[in-house]
């Protein structure tokens, strides 16, 4: 390692940076690639990207903020941290916004040339905090970013504008010192996405060198930090986030079961990178349709799993509002469908960038009649793709729709992923119709499209173009068996009492709720859904450290939920649920199992921080064992 003399090198076992300026400042760009960097050099880690909905947001102001976080860590990282330890501002607004977060002592890296009268009167500040000493409780460094990289790239052709864009390089490549990584991975990066535009390509290279060259020049650096590998499972791994991990899981789930996939899908944020990716998959038997509305999206998507494929339709909160009666048809239908809901703040428009968990009853109700689908929630970015391959597998085994819920933060976030081996991935058949299944009134084969496998009670997928398969379905109801439509009531009923069995049978084919209570004596019980397993298990594990007893357990399987989920629940003096919602699977909890339940919720646009789901335990726990019954520890996520 190369370093000036006077530069010492501490080792230390976590960090967590924020990088935070305009939208056009490239901070997602520039965290991205430092955690490229640090996922190559074995660190665990997890991402929490925060940016505006507007595509370019008034420069300079508040309002227009982008931050990307990252925490990394030479130990199991469940969270992108509490805090920043490391807060990169590239001008006023981003440091206002975000200062509030950042503890006393943590480290500031601002670029000074940003710091303007113009810039500071934009968010308030009457002086710069650069100067006027109201930044002395931290460690504060003003680098001029933008006039350094102008200097650096003074043999440039490029405009001072173009000069001026690469600051996010030089920061870059300063953090890269500063945490000693390698800009090997960066720079490769580079030569690809501006291979095309020579110039672009090598501002961006010296303005990346100049930074790590600043860092070990300069004597305003006086450590450097290092940190150690994390110990992982033998494989191969690589960074993903949680949309990546979904289409790769559909992906694997079409080829396990031996299908193709059809993507039909409208784009929305968030989850409109989950098409970016399938549509280049073209050469895995994969086929994406940009519909012109959410409703054709989804049937595209019917109509493929109707014609032998399997159909996937992806959306937010607002889109499933429109598919609803597309999914109501594929209840009535029997057909497989996924439907990926990749849920975001609302209502309507809401907070298209930001997350929340409020889409579930709308999942579980959110159709005409008595049309029960099964809803699974991913809990990790990497666990996203285990979802997609179960909401498949049920989908294709079951034939039935399913919804798989992730959320703004899964979806962007990201950790390092061991690429799974496909031949270990649960078998998936789907078990078409091959010839008749009946015999008509004259004792002839026949076949009838409602008749049913009785472990399963799922109908048989019969394709067209079968022969002999020829038959009838839609959403006006059908008569039980030969699949005639039926109007009577005796047999809607029927019909609708089979639609709901096929969910209490799906849950014969899902594992048990598993609690993790190691000492078996603890009296309550923190449960949840989807991403709020990172920051609960962070909780429950520093809990534990401080020698308190907290059991905990995690639901995938929502719809149905796993049979032993009210015996669980009963087994514990209080239970305690936190959700970014206002308290909808506390609610389905409560009405189906009778338990009363401590609901915890959050409807801010972000994620939980392990903090506060401590002190809502703390708080439960001193109702069930008195005021001092608890001594708060200290807390690392």
């Amino acid at each position: 390692m190369n370093t000036v003399e006077s530069t010492q090198v501490r080792t230390v076992d976590r960090v967590v940076i924020r990088f935070a300026g305009d939208s056009g400042d490239g901070m997602q760009l520039t965290g991205d690639r430092f955690t490229s960097d640090t996922a190559g050099l074995g660190n665990d880690l997890a991402t929490l990207p925060n940016y505006p909905a507007e595509i370019r947001a008034p420069q300079g102001t508040l309002h227009g903020v982008s931050s990307f976080q990252l925490h990394f860590a030479s130990f199991d990282v469940l969270t992108p941290g509490d805090a920043p330890d490391v807060l990169v501002a590239m001008n006023p607004a981003a440091l206002k916004a975000n200062l509030g977060d950042l503890p006393r002592g943590g480290v500031i890296l601002a670029d000074s040339d940003e710091f303007t009268k113009r810039n500071l009167a934009k968010v308030g500040y009457a002086v710069s905090p650069l100067d006027d000493g109201s930044l002395e409780d931290y460690r504060l460094h003003a680098v001029p970013l933008t006039s350094v990289t102008v200097e650096a790239l003074a043999d440039s052709a490029l405009s001072r504008k173009e000069k001026e864009r690469a600051k996010n390089m030089f920061a870059l490549g300063l953090l890269e010192w500063m945490y000693s990584r390698n800009l090997d991975g960066t720079k490769d990066f580079l030569k690809s996405k501006f291979a095309k535009k020579p110039d672009i390509l090598a501002a961006n290279l010296k303005a990346l060198e100049a930074g790590w060259s600043y860092g070990e020049t300069t004597e305003a650096f006086d450590v450097r930090y290092e940190v150690a590998p994390a110990p992982m499972r033998a494989g191969r791994y690589r960074n993903v986030t949680g949309n990546t991990a979904t289409a790769y899981g559909l992906v694997a789930a079409a080829h396990r079961a031996g299908l193709k996939l059809l993507l039909g899908s409208y784009p929305i944020t968030p989850a409109s990178e989950i098409l970016h990716v399938l549509s280049g998959m073209k050469r895995y038997g994969v086929t994406t349709v940009q519909a012109e509305d959410e409703i054709a999206g989804a049937g595209i998507a019917l109509g493929a799993s109707f014609g032998g494929s399997l159909g996937v339709t992806t959306t937010s909160g607002p889109g499933l509002c429109l598919k609803s009666e597309a999914i109501g048809l594929a209840v009535s239908t029997e057909l497989p469908l996924v439907v990926v809901d990749v849920q975001r703040g609302g209502p309507s428009t809401g907070l298209p960038t930001k997350t929340e968990q409020a889409d579930l009853l709308q999942a579980l109700y959110g159709r005409n009649g008595e049309s029960p689908v099964a809803v699974i929630a991913a809990k990790s970015p990497t666990d996203c793709f285990d979802a997609a391959y179960e909401a498949c597998r049920l989908a294709i085994t079951y034939r039935h729709p399913v919804i798989l819920l992730t959320d703004g933060y899964l979806a962007n976030g990201s950790e390092p992923w061991r690429l799974p081996d496909i031949k270990e991935l649960p078998p998936i058949d789907p078990a078409f119709a091959t010839g008749p299944n009946a015999v008509d009134a004259a004792g002839r084969p026949t076949f009838h499209p409602y008749a049913r496998d009785q472990i399963t009670l799922a109908r048989p997928w019969a394709p067209p173009g079968v022969p002999g398969l020829e038959h009838r379905i839609g959403g006006i109801e059908k008569a039980d068996g030969h699949g005639a439509i039926s109007y009577d009531s005796a047999n809607h009923e029927t019909m609708t009492l089979l639609r709901a069995a096929k969910l209490e049978k799906m849950a014969d084919g899902i594992p048990p709720l598993e609690v993790d209570d190691p000492s078996g004596s603890a009296e309550l019980l923190v449960i949840g859904w989807g991403s709020t397993y990172g920051p609960i298990t962070a909780a429950v594990r520093n809990m534990r450290r401080d020698g308190l007893q907290v059991a905990q357990a995690h639901l995938r399987h929502i719809a149905p939920l796993p049979h032993n989920t009210g015996e669980v629940l009963r087994s514990y003096r209080r239970v305690v649920l936190p959700e970014m919602n206002l308290g909808q699977l506390a609610l389905v909890l409560r009405g189906k199992f009778l338990v009363d339940i401590a609901s915890f919720t959050q409807v801010r646009g972000l994620p939980f921080v392990p903090l506060q789901i401590r002190e809502m335990i703390e708080g439960e726990m001193r109702k069930l064992h008195g005021p001092h019954s608890v001594r708060t520890g200290a807390q690392e996520s």
